[in-house]
């Protein structure tokens, strides 16, 4: 897997989309009102609690998953979120590079 240090760099600078990853790494206590089950992932439409509107929320996102921190998965008109646990562990392992 090849790290991409700035597209992660870049997505970890904003606070909102640090906080995202940190509510998609505990989902059942930040989002356990979400009609979909969870195992899906976290629904764009979930991240209300940013107080943005919903276009900067998927915003943020996209960036997330430009990144490689997150995955997605298309069903329907929805998408849902997760965290690329693997991603997130290779790009911790490779600061001991920089």
């Amino acid at each position: 897997m090849t790290t991409d240090h700035d597209a992660i760099l870049k997505a970890l600078a904003h606070p909102v989309r640090r906080a995202m990853l940190a509510w998609l790494k505990e989902p059942e206590r930040h989002f356990s009102a979400q009609a979909h089950p969870l195992e899906m992932g976290v629904c764009a439409g979930s991240f209300e609690r940013c107080g943005l509107s919903q276009s900067t929320v998927s915003a943020h996102l996209a960036v997330l998953a430009a990144s490689g921190l997150v995955t997605t998965r298309k069903v329907g008109p929805y998408v849902f979120y997760a965290r690329n646990e693997a991603a997130i562990a290779a790009f911790r392992s490779s600061l001991h590079d920089l």
